[in-house]
């Protein structure tokens, strides 16, 4: 696995393309996920703070900016100058300066102060971590107590058949797409094998409780391809 600035210099590099490539390689399903994910963020009617680490285009950034009461408030962090470039001018063009907060940042050395904020969301970037417990125990220490941490996270389908075509796609089809598109097949190599690579269910799970979250949930979407965590301060 590449270390922290070779995964942002990969993720500087497809920046531009990334939003396509995304949408195009998963039929759309990704936007269903996010939405998923966003039902276990919501607290009702009240306003929260939001972190959402490792944002991305910011899409999820976006996403949650439109759909939670207002007073909310979104801060995206990312370690990707080019990603976060993007996600700027989308957010400028949605009219959300107001409501969503963009900087560069470490999520394993997160900048904010303890007990900062209600949740905190990473939606396909925890497999991405250099150090993931230290990522992990960071999320918590900015959380107030009681807070969720919500992670959604491309997984491989547990049955033998469905991975399989999993395998011939993600290994194979989206890395010849990928770099076609972008110009950098590497980075396109590098997508699913972190996938590949990262923990099972149970495994995570635990990962969960060794940094010190509770009441940790597990759900599949759409077969196993994508799971979606929370666990709480």
């Amino acid at each position: 696995m590449p270390n922290k600035t070779g995964i942002k210099k990969m993720f500087d590099n497809i920046a531009e393309n990334y939003d396509f490539f995304n949408h195009l390689t998963s039929l759309q399903v990704d936007k269903s996920w996010r939405r998923r994910s966003l039902k276990s963020v919501k607290a009702g009617d009240r306003p929260i703070l939001l972190l959402d680490v490792a944002c991305g285009t910011g899409d999820s950034s976006i996403a949650a900016a439109r759909t939670l009461p207002e007073g909310s408030h979104v801060t995206g962090v990312d370690l990707s100058t080019g990603m976060l470039a993007v996600m700027k001018e989308k957010v400028s063009k949605a009219g959300l300066e107001d409501k969503i907060s963009v900087e560069e940042g470490d999520g394993e050395n997160l900048r904010f102060s303890d007990c900062s904020f209600d949740r905190v969301t990473v939606d396909f970037g925890i497999r991405n971590f250099e150090n993931r417990m230290k990522g992990l125990k960071e999320m918590r220490r900015v959380l107030k107590p009681g807070g969720k941490l919500v992670i959604l996270e491309l997984s491989q389908p547990e049955n033998k058949v469905l991975r399989w075509f999993y395998d011939l796609y993600f290994l194979h089809v989206m890395p010849a797409i990928g770099g076609r598109i972008s110009g950098d097949k590497a980075a396109y190599s590098y997508l699913p094998a972190s996938v590949k690579n990262f923990p099972g269910r149970k495994d995570f799970s635990k990962e969960l409780a060794a940094a010190g979250f509770t009441d940790i949930t597990h759900r599949a979407l759409t077969f196993g391809l994508c799971r979606l965590y929370t666990a709480v301060k």
